[in-house]
């Protein structure tokens, strides 16, 4: 008796968790049924509010007592434009520079190397006539620069770029502040203003530094027109982006007048004046064009008027799917409108007997076509024809080259450069016993890029 009631036991105990997982299971089954209900009855609720029509707009009385037609809904009010008060007030700032972690600075830096070589005849080393003044027939480095740029603060911006290279034959390399702005982000009515020491934006060509130029050397009638560092100038310019269905960006700009090539005047009693239009247009997928127009006006340092205008147009087909241009058409004229002192010798004896005032106006232009089929080989080639700002004479040149890039942060380019000058022009005969009339020119360049580069124009 005892053995069968220990086996009784025994079978119950068993039992047990077995019956009480039994009970687990339909209680979460019919928890489950239950969500189940509850979610056909939204579903059905949902489905009869989406069948529901909105209820019609009431109808517009017919005017004059006319009889009332079909109804018809009320137009939406049009969204008021922004008042003179809201385009006033300066636009909303931006967050910090990529908004960057803490320790991290708000600045880029960046180095840059840029080497150029040359050979060219004897004579025109003796002249000084070749296209790098003074370094004929050497290698040199000709732009090493350090350059810091990026956010101040939410409202402001700034770059600074610090220069150095050889100048002349055989001396140590100066360093000199080549640029140094500040550019304001948030002015009123979709403004931006920049002060400092600046490249000015006077066409295309002249605001790229050396290294950035797709050629070796900068265009002839640039330099002829500016200087060999192009318009480089201290003191404020404001850009307007107006709201229109197309881009167009206008710029004003006044300066000291430092350049000595066409003005020099430096001063602001006798400022620098310039303006610049540009626009620019895509052409569907695959073609886009940039065109505009500058003016620079002063006074030179014979203390009389020198307007200078200026034209650009630049034109890329990039075929889809690229990411670089296959073709590159490039292209800017000048026109000087210069009044320069003469020297009149009335009695034929030799000596000037007064001093008349006459105009020179005079210009010039180049044109360059680049073509890329292959992302790092390059070929292309740029004509050149100028007059020169004051002096008699012309000259015109042409320049094929080729580039290569191994990598983006390095570039290697080789060119060949012939200058034919007229006989018209003074600077180009018996200099240190040279002549510089006929030039042929053959150019090397290297250049490397260490850390952050800001973008280039289109």
């Amino acid at each position: 008796m005892r053995a069968l009631t220990l086996i009784v036991i025994s079978f119950c105990t068993a039992l047990a968790p077995a019956a009480a997982a039994a009970q687990d299971a339909a209680e979460l089954r019919r928890q489950i049924e239950q969500l189940q209900k509850e979610l056909q009855s939204v579903t059905e609720q949902l489905q009869r509010l989406e069948s529901q029509k909105p209820p019609a707009s009431p109808p517009v009385s017919a005017p004059g007592g006319a009889p009332p037609g079909p109804a018809v809904a009320a137009p939406p009010p049009a969204p008021a434009g922004p008042s003179a008060r809201d385009l006033a007030q300066p636009r909303q700032p931006y967050s910090l520079y990529q908004q960057r972690g803490s320790g991290q600075l708000l600045f880029d830096i960046g180095v840059t190397g840029d080497f150029v070589g040359n050979l060219t005849q004897r004579n025109v080393e003796k002249a000084q006539g070749g296209t790098f003044s003074g370094q004929e027939n050497r290698f040199f480095p000709r732009e090493i620069e350090l350059s810091l740029f990026g956010q101040i603060d939410p409202y402001a911006s700034a770059v600074v770029r610090i220069e150095a290279g050889e100048e002349t034959r055989g001396q140590e390399t100066p360093i000199s502040l080549a640029e140094a702005s500040v550019t304001l982000l948030t002015l009123p009515y979709g403004t931006q203003a920049k002060f400092g020491q600046m490249r000015n934006r006077f066409g295309y060509s002249n605001e790229i530094h050396e290294h950035d130029l797709a050629w070796v050397d900068r265009p002839n009638v640039m330099r002829n027109f500016f200087g060999p560092d192009g318009l480089v100038e201290k003191g404020v310019e404001g850009t307007f982006v107006p709201d229109l269905p197309f881009y167009v960006e206008a710029l004003a700009g006044i300066f000291n007048g430092d350049n000595a090539t066409s003005f020099g005047r430096s001063s602001l009693q006798n400022p620098l004046y310039t303006g610049r239009v540009r626009t620019f247009l895509e052409l569907g997928d695959e073609h886009a064009v940039q065109l505009g127009m500058s003016v620079a006006a002063g006074t030179n340092e014979e203390k009389l008027s020198t307007t200078i205008l200026g034209w650009e147009g630049r034109y890329k087909y990039r075929p889809d799917g690229w990411l670089h241009p296959l073709i590159t058409l490039t292209g800017e004229a000048l026109y000087s409108m210069r009044t320069v002192p003469v020297a009149v010798d009335v009695n034929q004896d030799g000596i000037p007997d007064r001093t008349d005032k006459r105009a020179r106006d005079h210009g010039g232009y180049y044109a360059a076509l680049e073509v890329q089929p292959f992302r790092r080989w390059a070929g292309g080639f740029r004509y050149d024809w100028s007059q020169y700002p004051s002096n008699p004479g012309w000259e015109w040149a042409i320049e094929p080259y080729v580039t290569f890039w191994p990598s983006e942060f390095l570039r290697f380019r080789l060119a060949y450069k012939h200058t034919d000058r007229s006989p018209q022009t003074r600077d180009a005969f018996n200099l240190n016993g040279g002549s510089a009339r006929i030039v042929d020119e053959i150019l090397f360049q290297g250049t490397f890029i260490m850390g952050a580069h800001p973008a280039h124009p289109f």
